[in-house]
């Protein structure tokens, strides 16, 4: 029986989110090699990837303010647009060359936000490419926005976007921490991993949760539990997996293996 699985590969794992446009090639291709293994064990398996902008889109993006709009010099729109651009090749290009059967998507062609919340983003090239076993590929992008002019998009919003019409059985985020932590494990000295984020803890743990380090113009760890755990909630058989992409193999063995817990279970 075929699973659906989203997975992304967060800016923080294939970039070095401090130094501007510093890819990670060595981690890039690695985790290229782990999917298409993944792939190559699970003939059953159907995947939608994205990944972060990183170093890439979020210096630019923070420079213009392109997440907040309104913007009077649209210079910052398309910089930061050419800027996701440059990354998305590496990582298609990465994938290519381990065997994956990729296709990038970008984004703004086709998404709309109402102040900052995506509305609308083409469904059918991403349907479409599943049914003949490519591996369709979104990431983190500007977008038109008609309260705001423009915005900025992450892809767990696109995840989220396009969770309600594919339902997915399993969305996986593979960074480059181990998980959810109760502060920020590369700032604070004290934290945590929180192993599971359900209805019965959730409240709890969201007031100790503090934004990820580093220029972020998406928000940091507290809005990506936010937004994925209101998912887990609209639809209860869905697990969503925070994890480290640093390690060896471990987005291979769960993408493989559904029944792996590592790193931070988000679940009804």
């Amino acid at each position: 029986m075929e699973e659906l699985v989203f997975l992304k590969l967060g800016g923080s794992l294939i970039t070095d989110k401090r130094r501007y446009e510093t890819p990670r090639p060595a981690v890039i291709e690695r985790l290229a090699n782990e999917i298409h293994a993944a792939l190559e064990a699970r003939p059953d398996l159907r995947l939608v990837l994205g990944h972060g902008s990183g170093s890439f889109g979020h210096f630019v993006a923070d420079r213009y303010k392109v997440h907040e709009g309104n913007l009077e010099d649209w210079r910052g729109y398309a910089e930061t647009s050419a800027a996701a651009q440059r990354l998305n090749r590496l990582v298609t290009d990465a994938l290519l060359a381990a065997g994956v059967r990729v296709v990038s998507l970008q984004p703004s062609a086709s998404a709309r936000c109402h102040d900052g919340e995506l509305v609308e983003m083409a469904i059918d090239p991403i349907v479409e490419l599943l049914k003949h076993q490519v591996v369709p590929m979104v990431y983190g992008d500007v977008a038109l926005d008609n309260a705001r002019g423009c915005t900025i998009i992450s892809t767990e919003q696109i995840f989220v976007y396009l969770a309600q019409f594919l339902r997915p059985q399993r969305i996986i985020l593979a960074g480059e921490v181990a998980g959810v932590y109760s502060g920020d494990p590369q700032r604070d000295t004290v934290v945590r991993l929180i192993p599971e984020i359900n209805s019965r803890n959730y409240q709890e743990i969201e007031s100790s949760l503090s934004a990820s380090f580093g220029v972020d113009v998406t928000g940091g760890m507290l809005s990506k539990v936010r937004l994925l755990f209101g998912l887990v909630t609209e639809q209860p058989n869905l697990h969503v997996h925070i994890i480290t992409g640093r390690r060896n193999r471990l987005v291979e063995r769960m993408l493989v293996d559904p029944t792996l817990r590592e790193g931070t279970l988000l679940c009804y």
